[in-house]
């Protein structure tokens, strides 16, 4: 079993060789093992509504869950209020582990959210449902989905 420490010392090696402007990354395993070990780490989930809505989302215990959406749907507008329902929903000293589609707006929103004082923010590589296949499905190559954690579909 990994530690929290050495969760949280993965995460920093990420941000040193990709030279991260946040705290750090994880794989969607070892983000699910740091919420599993540390009751104060939250994953936010940075999706739509409708994403949530049309393709399941994470199962976790709901003092360790938030969806703060990043963008709107439709129209894809950036969410103005998104630093204010993060505030209100996770503590600025947590661990927050920030989660999308395909790892792409999870990274803004980890950046975003350094720059407002998270010292822990970190993104969840592969994201969700991770990248497209040679078909173009996704939840195949990679991903929370494809990972076995735990989800529901919509």
């Amino acid at each position: 079993m990994t530690t929290r420490d050495e969760l949280l010392k993965a995460a920093q090696v990420r941000q040193q060789q990709n030279q991260l402007p946040y705290f750090g990354a994880l794989s969607p395993v070892e983000a699910f093992a740091l919420l599993q070990g540390d009751p104060s780490a939250v994953l936010v989930d940075v999706r739509t509504q409708a994403e949530l809505d049309w393709v399941g989302g994470v199962d976790l215990p709901d003092a360790q869950f938030a969806h703060v959406e990043w963008m709107s749907y439709p129209g894809g507008a950036q969410n103005p209020r998104f630093l204010e329902e993060l505030k209100a929903r996770v503590p600025a000293d947590a661990p927050v582990l920030f989660l999308c589609r395909s790892a792409a707006r999870s990274k803004h929103a980890a950046r975003v959210a350094t720059e407002a004082g998270y010292q822990f923010a970190m993104d969840v590589l592969e994201g969700f449902e991770g990248n497209r296949d040679d078909n173009h499905h996704r939840k195949t190559v990679e991903g929370w989905c494809v990972r076995g954690l735990p989800w529901h579909g919509a």
